[in-house]
């Protein structure tokens, strides 16, 4: 195998190849720092990289291997670790000027399980500032672009994340979502992204107490996300919310033949790009192919869902941020300052309307769970925005009418809000510009199953994606 096809091999293909000594995760590792060296200015996916290290810890891992000695599930394998969260002695810098010299003093519990299972940290994957946005820029790092087409992000926060899967520079990544952060550029990068349900994974401290935060797996393969995750998730002593007992989810599941498939194009209230619908509706007759049953609902959901999740977040998040302001305000970036300003704004009466938005939407969609058994959306409404765009200085059209810039081009900040159900975005095509586009698969409250069972159906219909150069993006 040449570098490329080494670097997009699935962590399953490579696991597998390391066991029959086909290959070495010192060959995977090397293709894949030959990789991003290539990358670095044109994607930019990465921030800190610890190359030396990784390929001292793939040199053990390929001596375990050679020795037949015990593994773990990840054992070699390089995974990108979204620069969020913290690895003791390493930097961790939130894509800031104000943590650009910040040395972690303790691992976070997701990565400490990661780095137990084998998996290899070769780099941390680039978010915009305090993952505070739908792109991927920042004044720390500059600009993080699509590999299908680098006019356009790579969607955010998790969007270093998304660009190193899709051009080949990690094989697994970590991501969080607290307004779509792994769905959005899972979608824009035409990879797998899950959001699991509150509690299932563990996170750091304050936001693990946060209800529409969430940690989880990304990867170029539902399987993949499935290894990742169950890696991932369970009850951690440092997290009072996540919780017991741990799930463990098959990576086989029966076919979804005799399924009830909930579909809303719009959850009534978004402007959907034509592309978008196109390919949305070509992956509805891909499950009607697999034996299930497709019926558009309508979720009664009001237009002002959005306001509300916008409202929440910029009570809990951009407060958080506000307390930056007055000595830090000069360093941030335009968003960051914008919704750190909302925040300092923001009313507790904003705070608890946000929590009867919720409880109304539930009414309506809890019902429609209760008879079908996933329900389905496009992931982004739109296949993505300019990679510069700044959502604190621009307007936004979609089919000739204004959205909200920072979240009205997007599907996902409505399953935030239903944080107990488990959304798993998958690939659905191209648009013509060339940016992927996906669906969201949502599931009843912690039924995390049944949306990869849903997922991998699609995916073997399909055919996945990945496996040749042709499927690739031309970088």
């Amino acid at each position: 195998m040449d570098d490329l096809d080494l670097c997009y091999l699935s962590a399953h293909e490579a696991i597998d190849f390391f066991k029959r000594k086909k290959l070495s995760p010192v060959e995977l590792m090397e293709a894949t720092i030959r990789r991003a060296g290539v990358l670095k200015g044109s994607v930019n996916a990465l921030t800190y990289t610890h190359f030396d290290e990784a390929m001292d810890l793939a040199r053990k891992a390929e001596a375990k291997y050679a020795k037949g000695a015990r593994t773990g599930v990840l054992e070699g394998l390089p995974v990108g670790i979204k620069d969020e969260s913290e690895i003791k002695g390493k930097p961790t810098s939130i894509g800031s000027l104000i943590h650009k010299d910040h040395i972690a003093e303790r691992t976070s519990t997701m990565n400490a399980r990661v780095m137990a299972a084998g998996g290899i940290v070769h780099a941390r994957t680039a978010t915009p500032e305090y993952c505070c946005a739908g792109t991927t820029w920042s004044r720390l790092w500059g600009v993080t672009r699509n590999p299908w087409n680098p006019d356009f992000t790579c969607g955010g926060s998790s969007g270093g994340a998304g660009a190193s899967l899709a051009s080949g520079t990690s094989t697994l990544a970590t991501g969080s979502d607290i307004g779509g952060s792994i769905r959005i550029p899972a979608s824009a990068c035409g990879v797998v992204g899950y959001k699991p349900p509150y509690g299932r994974n563990p996170d750091d401290t304050p936001f693990n107490l946060d209800f529409f935060c969430h940690t989880g797996p990304m990867a170029r393969t539902v399987k993949d996300a499935i290894l990742l995750q169950n890696v991932m998730c369970g009850p951690s002593p440092d997290d009072i919310v996540s919780l017991r007992p741990k799930l463990r989810l098959p990576t086989d599941y029966k076919p979804i033949k005799g399924w009830k498939i909930a579909f809303s194009m719009d959850l009534g209230v978004f402007q959907v790009d034509p592309d978008v619908q196109k390919n949305t509706l070509a992956a509805l007759d891909v499950f009607r192919s697999l034996g299930a049953t497709v019926e558009e609902v309508d979720l009664g959901w009001p237009p002002h869902i959005l306001k509300a999740g916008m409202g929440y977040l910029e009570h809990i998040f951009g407060a958080y941020l506000s307390t930056l302001l007055d000595e830090h305000g000069d360093k941030m970036t335009t968003y960051a300052r914008q919704f750190a300003e909302f925040g300092r704004a923001s009313k507790s009466t904003d705070f608890v309307h946000s929590l009867e938005v919720v409880g109304e939407m539930y009414k309506t969609l809890g019902p429609i769970l209760a008879r079908y058994d996933v329900l389905v959306c496009p992931t982004n409404a739109l296949p993505a925005v300019r990679a510069d765009f700044d959502h604190s200085t621009e307007t936004l059209e979609i089919n000739g009418k204004v959205v909200n810039p920072s979240l009205g081009w997007v599907m996902t900040t409505p399953f935030n809000m239903m944080s107990r159900c488990p959304v798993l975005s998958v690939p659905t095509g191209h648009a013509e510009n060339g940016v992927p586009t996906g669906l969201q698969i949502v599931g009843r409250t912690y039924r995390d199953a049944d949306v990869f069972r849903a997922g991998l159906a699609f995916e073997e219909a399909v055919g996945g994606w990945y496996g040749n150069a042709s499927s690739r993006p031309r970088l």
